[in-house]
Protein backbone atom coordinates (compact mmCIF):
# COMPACT_ATOMS: atom_id res chain seq x y z
CA UNK A 1 0.00 0.00 0.00
CA UNK A 2 1.23 3.08 -0.45
CA UNK A 3 2.79 5.41 2.24
CA UNK A 4 2.23 9.22 3.12
CA UNK A 5 3.69 9.53 6.48
CA UNK A 6 6.97 9.11 8.51
CA UNK A 7 6.21 7.32 10.74
CA UNK A 8 9.82 7.31 12.29
CA UNK A 9 9.84 10.79 12.07
CA UNK A 10 7.09 11.19 14.04
CA UNK A 11 7.98 9.68 16.83
CA UNK A 12 10.84 11.27 17.40
CA UNK A 13 9.65 15.05 16.74
CA UNK A 14 6.84 14.21 18.93
CA UNK A 15 8.94 12.92 22.09
CA UNK A 16 10.90 15.85 21.35
CA UNK A 17 8.38 18.58 21.64
CA UNK A 18 7.04 16.91 24.57
CA UNK A 19 10.41 16.94 26.25
CA UNK A 20 10.32 21.31 25.49
CA UNK A 21 6.86 21.35 27.03
CA UNK A 22 8.06 19.45 30.28
CA UNK A 23 10.89 22.46 30.70
CA UNK A 24 8.53 24.94 29.95
CA UNK A 25 6.87 24.26 32.81
CA UNK A 26 10.08 23.88 35.40
CA UNK A 27 9.96 20.71 35.13
CA UNK A 28 6.30 18.95 35.52
CA UNK A 29 3.73 18.21 32.95
CA UNK A 30 0.30 16.76 32.84
CA UNK A 31 -0.34 16.01 29.21
CA UNK A 32 -4.16 15.23 28.25
CA UNK A 33 -4.08 12.16 25.95
CA UNK A 34 -7.33 12.96 23.45
CA UNK A 35 -8.28 10.08 21.65
CA UNK A 36 -6.65 6.64 21.54
CA UNK A 37 -3.50 6.40 23.09
CA UNK A 38 -3.22 2.60 21.29
CA UNK A 39 -4.67 0.57 18.61
CA UNK A 40 -5.76 4.40 17.08
CA UNK A 41 -6.68 2.70 13.86
CA UNK A 42 -8.55 5.65 12.59
CA UNK A 43 -4.90 7.31 12.35
CA UNK A 44 -3.41 4.65 10.69
CA UNK A 45 -6.01 4.56 7.79
CA UNK A 46 -6.13 8.31 7.14
CA UNK A 47 -2.32 9.08 7.87
CA UNK A 48 -1.44 5.23 5.45
CA UNK A 49 2.18 4.73 7.01
CA UNK A 50 1.52 5.39 10.46
CA UNK A 51 1.12 2.34 13.19
CA UNK A 52 -1.63 2.01 15.62
CA UNK A 53 0.36 1.49 18.47
CA UNK A 54 2.77 4.78 17.23
CA UNK A 55 1.61 7.49 20.18
CA UNK A 56 2.66 4.64 22.62
CA UNK A 57 6.15 3.60 21.32
CA UNK A 58 6.94 7.44 20.94
CA UNK A 59 6.24 7.44 25.43
CA UNK A 60 8.60 4.56 25.49
CA UNK A 61 11.15 6.54 24.32
CA UNK A 62 10.20 9.09 27.29
CA UNK A 63 9.74 6.22 29.59
CA UNK A 64 12.52 7.20 32.39
CA UNK A 65 10.40 10.64 32.74
CA UNK A 66 6.64 9.65 32.30
CA UNK A 67 3.97 8.24 34.19
CA UNK A 68 0.38 7.06 33.37
CA UNK A 69 -2.62 7.84 35.06
CA UNK A 70 -6.08 6.37 34.11
CA UNK A 71 -9.46 8.32 34.40
CA UNK A 72 -12.56 6.70 34.08
CA UNK A 73 -15.77 7.86 34.85
CA UNK A 74 -18.05 6.29 37.91
CA UNK A 75 -21.03 6.35 35.86
CA UNK A 76 -19.52 4.53 32.67
CA UNK A 77 -18.27 1.49 35.15
CA UNK A 78 -21.74 1.11 36.66
CA UNK A 79 -23.61 1.06 33.52
CA UNK A 80 -20.73 -1.43 31.71
CA UNK A 81 -20.13 1.21 28.61
CA UNK A 82 -17.81 -0.83 26.02
CA UNK A 83 -15.21 0.57 23.90
CA UNK A 84 -17.13 0.64 20.20
CA UNK A 85 -13.86 -0.32 18.29
CA UNK A 86 -12.95 -3.63 20.11
CA UNK A 87 -15.94 -4.62 22.42
CA UNK A 88 -14.14 -4.73 25.86
CA UNK A 89 -15.92 -2.50 29.15
CA UNK A 90 -14.28 0.89 29.94
CA UNK A 91 -12.96 -0.84 33.00
CA UNK A 92 -11.50 -3.89 31.58
CA UNK A 93 -9.86 -1.76 29.06
CA UNK A 94 -8.14 0.48 31.66
CA UNK A 95 -6.25 -3.10 32.93
CA UNK A 96 -5.84 -3.97 29.15
CA UNK A 97 -3.84 -0.59 28.61
CA UNK A 98 -2.21 -0.74 32.08
CA UNK A 99 -0.59 -4.56 30.80
CA UNK A 100 0.42 -3.01 27.68
CA UNK A 101 1.79 -0.17 28.97
CA UNK A 102 4.02 -1.69 31.49
CA UNK A 103 5.45 -4.31 28.90
CA UNK A 104 6.94 -1.21 27.31
CA UNK A 105 8.27 0.14 30.30
CA UNK A 106 5.83 2.97 31.27
CA UNK A 107 5.05 3.22 35.14
CA UNK A 108 1.37 3.04 35.78
CA UNK A 109 0.77 6.41 38.39
CA UNK A 110 -3.09 4.89 39.09
CA UNK A 111 -6.42 5.04 38.41
CA UNK A 112 -8.78 8.30 39.30
CA UNK A 113 -12.88 7.30 39.22
CA UNK A 114 -14.00 10.52 38.13
CA UNK A 115 -17.38 11.74 39.25
CA UNK A 116 -17.70 9.22 42.04
CA UNK A 117 -20.80 9.56 43.97
CA UNK A 118 -21.41 6.11 45.66
CA UNK A 119 -22.06 3.87 42.68
CA UNK A 120 -21.84 0.18 43.82
CA UNK A 121 -19.77 -0.88 40.75
CA UNK A 122 -17.27 2.13 40.79
CA UNK A 123 -16.93 1.10 44.83
CA UNK A 124 -16.50 -2.74 43.96
CA UNK A 125 -13.62 -1.56 41.20
CA UNK A 126 -11.59 0.06 43.21
CA UNK A 127 -11.64 -2.72 45.72
CA UNK A 128 -10.33 -4.96 42.91
CA UNK A 129 -7.82 -2.60 41.73
CA UNK A 130 -6.42 -2.07 44.95
CA UNK A 131 -6.16 -5.80 45.27
CA UNK A 132 -4.18 -5.74 42.57
CA UNK A 133 -1.62 -3.52 44.54
CA UNK A 134 -2.99 -0.44 42.13
CA UNK A 135 -3.65 2.77 43.83
CA UNK A 136 -7.17 4.36 42.68
CA UNK A 137 -8.10 8.10 43.27
CA UNK A 138 -11.43 9.46 43.75
CA UNK A 139 -12.84 12.91 41.86
CA UNK A 140 -15.95 14.07 42.89
CA UNK A 141 -19.17 15.85 40.96
CA UNK A 142 -18.65 19.71 41.07
CA UNK A 143 -21.81 21.93 40.94
CA UNK A 144 -21.73 24.13 38.11
CA UNK A 145 -18.58 22.40 35.97
CA UNK A 146 -17.69 23.70 34.20
CA UNK A 147 -18.63 27.35 34.17
CA UNK A 148 -18.57 27.81 38.16
CA UNK A 149 -15.10 29.09 38.00
CA UNK A 150 -14.76 30.49 41.70
CA UNK A 151 -16.57 27.26 43.25
CA UNK A 152 -14.36 25.10 40.89
CA UNK A 153 -11.12 26.42 42.09
CA UNK A 154 -11.69 26.33 45.70
CA UNK A 155 -11.53 23.65 48.65
CA UNK A 156 -15.16 23.19 48.09
CA UNK A 157 -13.97 22.01 43.97
CA UNK A 158 -11.07 20.68 43.21
CA UNK A 159 -9.58 20.84 46.88
CA UNK A 160 -12.30 18.12 47.79
CA UNK A 161 -10.49 15.73 44.78
CA UNK A 162 -8.07 12.91 46.09
CA UNK A 163 -4.98 14.31 45.73
CA UNK A 164 -3.07 12.05 43.07
CA UNK A 165 0.50 11.05 43.81
CA UNK A 166 2.65 11.50 41.08
CA UNK A 167 6.51 11.65 41.13
CA UNK A 168 7.83 11.82 37.58
CA UNK A 169 7.98 15.08 35.45
CA UNK A 170 5.57 13.94 32.78
CA UNK A 171 2.40 12.48 33.50
CA UNK A 172 0.13 11.39 30.97
CA UNK A 173 -3.51 11.38 31.86
CA UNK A 174 -5.61 9.24 29.60
CA UNK A 175 -8.67 6.99 29.43
CA UNK A 176 -10.39 4.08 28.01
CA UNK A 177 -12.51 6.24 25.67
CA UNK A 178 -14.44 10.14 25.40
CA UNK A 179 -16.36 11.72 28.80
CA UNK A 180 -14.13 10.07 31.28
CA UNK A 181 -12.90 13.43 32.70
CA UNK A 182 -9.09 13.58 31.72
CA UNK A 183 -8.95 17.09 31.50
CA UNK A 184 -10.95 17.69 34.96
CA UNK A 185 -8.54 14.94 36.45
CA UNK A 186 -5.22 17.11 34.99
CA UNK A 187 -6.71 20.70 36.17
CA UNK A 188 -7.61 19.45 39.63
CA UNK A 189 -3.69 18.06 39.87
CA UNK A 190 -2.51 21.53 38.83
CA UNK A 191 -4.79 23.15 41.79
CA UNK A 192 -3.71 21.01 44.26
CA UNK A 193 -0.09 20.61 43.20
CA UNK A 194 0.11 24.43 43.45
CA UNK A 195 -1.10 24.10 46.69
CA UNK A 196 1.99 21.73 47.64
CA UNK A 197 4.18 24.90 46.18
CA UNK A 198 5.23 22.45 42.81
CA UNK A 199 5.11 23.83 39.98
CA UNK A 200 3.59 22.22 37.13
CA UNK A 201 1.76 22.92 34.08
CA UNK A 202 -0.69 21.56 31.42
CA UNK A 203 -0.52 20.32 27.93
CA UNK A 204 -3.51 18.21 25.43
CA UNK A 205 -1.85 15.56 22.95
CA UNK A 206 -5.05 15.40 20.07
CA UNK A 207 -4.41 13.79 17.03
CA UNK A 208 -6.98 15.27 15.03
CA UNK A 209 -7.92 17.35 13.60
CA UNK A 210 -4.55 18.36 12.62
CA UNK A 211 -3.82 21.88 13.61
CA UNK A 212 -1.58 22.67 10.72
CA UNK A 213 -3.71 20.92 7.89
CA UNK A 214 -6.76 23.23 6.16
CA UNK A 215 -10.35 22.97 7.68
CA UNK A 216 -11.15 21.30 4.74
CA UNK A 217 -8.30 18.81 4.62
CA UNK A 218 -10.01 15.45 3.92
CA UNK A 219 -7.86 14.40 6.90
CA UNK A 220 -9.52 16.89 8.52
CA UNK A 221 -13.02 15.80 7.47
CA UNK A 222 -12.49 12.56 8.22
CA UNK A 223 -12.40 13.18 11.78
CA UNK A 224 -15.27 15.13 11.77
CA UNK A 225 -16.78 11.86 10.06
CA UNK A 226 -15.68 9.62 12.37
CA UNK A 227 -17.52 11.98 15.64
CA UNK A 228 -20.54 12.59 13.92
CA UNK A 229 -22.20 10.74 16.64
CA UNK A 230 -20.16 13.66 19.52
CA UNK A 231 -21.76 16.65 17.70
CA UNK A 232 -17.76 17.70 17.36
CA UNK A 233 -17.03 20.38 14.12
CA UNK A 234 -13.47 21.41 13.01
CA UNK A 235 -13.53 25.27 12.88
CA UNK A 236 -11.12 27.80 12.73
CA UNK A 237 -9.41 28.71 16.23
CA UNK A 238 -10.46 32.40 16.90
CA UNK A 239 -8.52 32.97 20.03
CA UNK A 240 -5.25 31.60 17.60
CA UNK A 241 -5.92 33.83 14.89
CA UNK A 242 -6.62 36.94 17.24
CA UNK A 243 -3.32 36.55 19.44
CA UNK A 244 -1.00 35.32 16.26
CA UNK A 245 -2.62 36.45 12.70
CA UNK A 246 -2.36 32.90 11.87
CA UNK A 247 -4.71 30.03 10.84
CA UNK A 248 -5.08 27.09 12.82
CA UNK A 249 -7.80 24.20 13.25
CA UNK A 250 -9.42 23.08 16.23
CA UNK A 251 -12.55 21.67 17.05
CA UNK A 252 -15.61 23.47 18.68
CA UNK A 253 -15.38 21.89 22.24
CA UNK A 254 -12.11 22.90 22.87
CA UNK A 255 -12.87 26.60 21.20
CA UNK A 256 -16.31 26.66 23.58
CA UNK A 257 -14.67 26.02 26.81
CA UNK A 258 -11.03 27.82 26.16
CA UNK A 259 -12.82 31.16 27.89
CA UNK A 260 -13.31 28.90 30.76
CA UNK A 261 -9.87 26.70 30.88
CA UNK A 262 -8.26 29.86 30.79
CA UNK A 263 -9.85 31.51 33.85
CA UNK A 264 -9.17 28.55 35.60
CA UNK A 265 -5.41 28.73 34.96
CA UNK A 266 -5.79 32.76 35.78
CA UNK A 267 -7.78 31.61 39.19
CA UNK A 268 -4.87 28.72 39.90
CA UNK A 269 -1.37 30.61 38.80
CA UNK A 270 -2.72 34.40 38.28
CA UNK A 271 -1.96 34.10 34.42
CA UNK A 272 -2.65 31.60 31.53
CA UNK A 273 0.46 30.56 29.50
CA UNK A 274 -1.76 30.23 26.81
CA UNK A 275 -3.79 32.49 24.39
CA UNK A 276 -5.40 30.13 22.32
CA UNK A 277 -6.59 26.32 22.49
CA UNK A 278 -4.00 25.38 19.63
CA UNK A 279 -1.41 26.84 21.89
CA UNK A 280 -2.23 24.09 24.50
CA UNK A 281 -1.72 21.56 22.16
CA UNK A 282 1.43 19.20 21.19
CA UNK A 283 0.75 17.48 18.31
CA UNK A 284 3.01 17.14 15.64
CA UNK A 285 1.62 14.46 13.04
CA UNK A 286 0.71 17.85 10.24
CA UNK A 287 4.84 17.96 10.27
CA UNK A 288 4.92 13.92 9.34
CA UNK A 289 2.94 13.79 6.30
CA UNK A 290 5.37 13.02 3.84
CA UNK A 291 3.04 12.32 0.48
CA UNK A 292 -0.25 14.80 1.16
CA UNK A 293 -1.81 13.54 -2.15
CA UNK A 294 -2.00 9.90 -0.39
CA UNK A 295 -3.08 11.49 3.06
CA UNK A 296 -6.02 13.63 0.78
CA UNK A 297 -7.23 9.88 -0.66
CA UNK A 298 -6.73 8.04 2.38
CA UNK A 299 -9.06 11.03 4.32
CA UNK A 300 -11.89 10.52 1.61
CA UNK A 301 -11.72 6.92 1.35
CA UNK A 302 -12.57 7.24 5.36
CA UNK A 303 -15.66 9.71 4.83
CA UNK A 304 -16.73 6.67 2.75
CA UNK A 305 -16.40 3.93 5.14
CA UNK A 306 -18.18 6.22 7.86
CA UNK A 307 -20.92 6.65 5.88
CA UNK A 308 -21.50 2.37 5.26
CA UNK A 309 -20.70 2.45 9.06
CA UNK A 310 -23.59 4.72 9.80
CA UNK A 311 -25.59 2.78 7.32
CA UNK A 312 -24.70 -0.73 8.84
CA UNK A 313 -25.85 1.41 11.99
CA UNK A 314 -29.38 1.99 11.38
CA UNK A 315 -29.95 -1.08 9.52
CA UNK A 316 -29.50 -2.60 13.00
CA UNK A 317 -30.91 0.10 15.29
CA UNK A 318 -33.27 2.44 13.40
CA UNK A 319 -30.97 5.11 14.73
CA UNK A 320 -28.49 7.59 13.37
CA UNK A 321 -30.14 9.15 10.37
CA UNK A 322 -28.88 12.84 11.56
CA UNK A 323 -25.53 11.92 11.50
CA UNK A 324 -26.10 9.92 7.89
CA UNK A 325 -27.29 13.22 6.86
CA UNK A 326 -23.87 14.91 8.05
CA UNK A 327 -21.70 12.38 6.35
CA UNK A 328 -23.01 12.79 3.09
CA UNK A 329 -22.52 16.59 3.14
CA UNK A 330 -18.81 15.59 4.40
CA UNK A 331 -18.82 12.98 1.43
CA UNK A 332 -19.99 16.21 -1.03
CA UNK A 333 -17.35 18.19 0.79
CA UNK A 334 -14.36 15.86 -0.27
CA UNK A 335 -15.82 15.53 -3.43
CA UNK A 336 -16.86 11.59 -3.23
CA UNK A 337 -19.78 9.17 -3.22
CA UNK A 338 -20.69 6.30 -1.92
CA UNK A 339 -18.92 4.49 -4.99
CA UNK A 340 -15.87 5.99 -4.43
CA UNK A 341 -14.45 2.52 -4.25
CA UNK A 342 -14.52 0.53 -7.33
CA UNK A 343 -14.57 -2.81 -5.22
CA UNK A 344 -18.58 -1.59 -4.09
CA UNK A 345 -19.72 -1.32 -7.61
CA UNK A 346 -18.66 -4.70 -8.28
CA UNK A 347 -19.94 -6.37 -5.06
CA UNK A 348 -23.26 -5.37 -6.08
CA UNK A 349 -22.75 -6.61 -9.49
CA UNK A 350 -21.81 -9.88 -8.80
CA UNK A 351 -24.63 -10.00 -6.68
CA UNK A 352 -26.89 -9.20 -9.13
CA UNK A 353 -25.39 -12.19 -11.50
CA UNK A 354 -25.45 -15.14 -9.09
CA UNK A 355 -28.38 -13.95 -7.10
CA UNK A 356 -26.58 -14.83 -3.64
CA UNK A 357 -24.55 -12.32 -1.86
CA UNK A 358 -21.36 -10.99 -2.78
CA UNK A 359 -17.93 -9.52 -1.86
CA UNK A 360 -15.47 -7.23 -3.74
CA UNK A 361 -11.65 -6.05 -3.05
CA UNK A 362 -9.02 -4.00 -4.05
CA UNK A 363 -5.63 -5.34 -3.58
CA UNK A 364 -2.52 -3.82 -3.22
CA UNK A 365 -1.80 -3.58 -6.71
CA UNK A 366 -4.89 -2.18 -7.79
CA UNK A 367 -6.29 -5.26 -9.27
CA UNK A 368 -9.79 -5.89 -8.02
CA UNK A 369 -10.93 -9.32 -6.54
CA UNK A 370 -15.01 -10.99 -6.15
CA UNK A 371 -16.59 -13.55 -3.85
CA UNK A 372 -19.21 -15.39 -4.15
CA UNK A 373 -21.54 -17.33 -1.80
CA UNK A 374 -21.36 -21.23 -2.97
CA UNK A 375 -22.67 -24.68 -0.95
CA UNK A 376 -19.77 -24.41 1.32
CA UNK A 377 -18.51 -20.74 1.59
CA UNK A 378 -19.85 -17.79 2.17
CA UNK A 379 -19.10 -14.45 0.21
CA UNK A 380 -16.61 -13.38 2.89
CA UNK A 381 -14.84 -16.42 3.16
CA UNK A 382 -14.27 -17.13 -0.53
CA UNK A 383 -13.40 -13.32 -1.03
CA UNK A 384 -10.46 -13.86 1.91
CA UNK A 385 -9.44 -17.28 -0.13
CA UNK A 386 -9.93 -15.55 -3.79
CA UNK A 387 -7.28 -12.48 -2.20
CA UNK A 388 -4.79 -14.35 -0.96
CA UNK A 389 -4.68 -16.65 -3.60
CA UNK A 390 -4.38 -13.92 -6.01
CA UNK A 391 -1.27 -11.98 -3.58
CA UNK A 392 0.15 -15.37 -3.15
CA UNK A 393 0.53 -15.95 -6.69
CA UNK A 394 -1.39 -18.81 -6.90
CA UNK A 395 -3.86 -19.57 -9.90
CA UNK A 396 -7.72 -19.27 -9.18
CA UNK A 397 -8.80 -22.44 -10.13
CA UNK A 398 -6.21 -24.30 -8.09
CA UNK A 399 -8.18 -25.86 -5.27
CA UNK A 400 -5.92 -24.43 -1.98
CA UNK A 401 -8.68 -25.88 0.43
CA UNK A 402 -10.34 -29.28 -1.58
CA UNK A 403 -14.36 -29.72 -0.69
CA UNK A 404 -13.13 -32.98 1.40
CA UNK A 405 -11.80 -30.48 4.14
CA UNK A 406 -14.67 -28.47 4.26
CA UNK A 407 -17.33 -30.55 4.22
CA UNK A 408 -16.52 -32.75 7.60
CA UNK A 409 -16.67 -28.97 9.17
CA UNK A 410 -19.42 -28.09 7.27
CA UNK A 411 -21.55 -31.26 8.50
CA UNK A 412 -20.25 -30.76 12.01
CA UNK A 413 -21.85 -27.41 11.85
CA UNK A 414 -25.61 -28.71 11.25
CA UNK A 415 -25.59 -31.96 12.44
CA UNK A 416 -24.04 -31.73 15.68
CA UNK A 417 -23.59 -28.17 16.56
CA UNK A 418 -27.23 -27.13 15.13
CA UNK A 419 -26.33 -24.65 13.27
CA UNK A 420 -29.14 -23.59 10.03
CA UNK A 421 -25.91 -22.35 8.13
CA UNK A 422 -23.98 -25.06 6.98
CA UNK A 423 -21.35 -22.34 5.05
CA UNK A 424 -18.23 -22.13 6.16
CA UNK A 425 -17.59 -18.60 8.27
CA UNK A 426 -13.68 -17.15 7.36
CA UNK A 427 -12.50 -18.44 10.92
CA UNK A 428 -13.07 -21.80 9.76
CA UNK A 429 -12.22 -21.50 6.30
CA UNK A 430 -8.81 -20.52 7.60
CA UNK A 431 -8.65 -23.77 9.89
CA UNK A 432 -9.17 -25.42 7.26
CA UNK A 433 -6.70 -24.05 5.10
CA UNK A 434 -4.01 -24.42 7.56
CA UNK A 435 -4.93 -28.22 7.59
CA UNK A 436 -4.60 -28.08 4.24
CA UNK A 437 -0.97 -26.48 4.03
CA UNK A 438 0.35 -29.84 6.18
CA UNK A 439 0.66 -31.72 2.87
CA UNK A 440 0.12 -28.84 0.15
CA UNK A 441 2.56 -26.42 -0.38
CA UNK A 442 0.43 -23.71 -2.02
CA UNK A 443 -2.04 -23.67 0.70
CA UNK A 444 0.75 -22.69 2.93
CA UNK A 445 2.10 -20.05 0.39
CA UNK A 446 -1.57 -18.42 0.63
CA UNK A 447 -1.66 -18.25 4.36
CA UNK A 448 1.78 -16.70 4.41
CA UNK A 449 0.07 -13.82 2.43
CA UNK A 450 -2.29 -12.47 4.62
CA UNK A 451 -0.41 -9.57 5.76
CA UNK A 452 -0.22 -8.98 2.30
CA UNK A 453 -4.25 -7.92 2.38
CA UNK A 454 -3.42 -4.97 5.59
CA UNK A 455 -5.20 -1.91 4.96
CA UNK A 456 -7.18 -3.35 2.10
CA UNK A 457 -10.86 -2.53 1.41
CA UNK A 458 -13.55 -4.81 1.43
CA UNK A 459 -16.98 -4.27 0.39
CA UNK A 460 -19.99 -6.72 0.56
CA UNK A 461 -23.45 -6.90 -0.89
CA UNK A 462 -25.15 -7.61 2.72
CA UNK A 463 -24.23 -7.36 6.43
CA UNK A 464 -21.91 -9.92 7.26
CA UNK A 465 -21.55 -11.69 10.60
CA UNK A 466 -19.60 -10.53 13.27
CA UNK A 467 -17.74 -13.86 13.70
CA UNK A 468 -16.35 -12.64 9.72
CA UNK A 469 -15.79 -9.18 10.68
CA UNK A 470 -13.87 -9.53 13.56
CA UNK A 471 -11.32 -11.91 11.26
CA UNK A 472 -11.23 -8.91 8.35
CA UNK A 473 -9.91 -6.62 11.54
CA UNK A 474 -7.69 -9.04 12.87
CA UNK A 475 -5.95 -9.13 9.40
CA UNK A 476 -5.96 -5.29 8.80
CA UNK A 477 -8.64 -5.13 6.00
CA UNK A 478 -11.21 -2.66 6.27
CA UNK A 479 -14.86 -3.64 5.88
CA UNK A 480 -18.02 -1.67 4.47
CA UNK A 481 -21.32 -3.52 3.80
CA UNK A 482 -24.73 -2.61 2.38
CA UNK A 483 -27.35 -1.99 4.81
CA UNK A 484 -29.38 -4.68 4.29
CA UNK A 485 -29.27 -8.43 6.06
CA UNK A 486 -29.11 -11.58 4.04
CA UNK A 487 -31.65 -13.00 5.73
CA UNK A 488 -35.54 -11.32 6.25
CA UNK A 489 -35.53 -11.76 9.97
CA UNK A 490 -36.39 -9.54 13.20
CA UNK A 491 -33.45 -10.45 14.59
CA UNK A 492 -29.75 -11.07 13.34
CA UNK A 493 -27.02 -12.41 14.91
Amino acid sequence: MQTGFDNDRYIEMQASHIRERIAQFGGKLYLEFGGKLFDDYHASRVLPGFEPDSKARMLAQLADQAEVVFAICANDIERNRRRSDIGVTYDEDVLRLMDVFRSMGLAIGGVVITRFSGQPKAEAYQAHLEQLGIPVYRHYPIEGYPTSVDLIVSDEGFGKNEYVKTERPLVVVTAPGPGSGKLAVCLSQLYNEHLRGTESGYAKFETFPVWNLPLKHPVNVAYEAATTDLDDDNVIDPFHLEAYGEVTVNYNRDVDTFPVLRAMMEKIFGRSAYQSPTDMGVNMVGNCISDDAVCQEAGKSEVVRRFYTMSERIARTGQGEGELDKLRLLMREVGVDENHDPAHVAALLKEEVTGLPAAAMVLPDGSLVTGKTSELLGAASSLLLNALKRVAGVAKRTYVVSDEALAPISHLKTAHLHSRNPRLHTDETLIALSISSATNPEAERVISATSELKGCDAYFSVIISPTDEAIYRKLGINVCCEPKFERRTFYHR
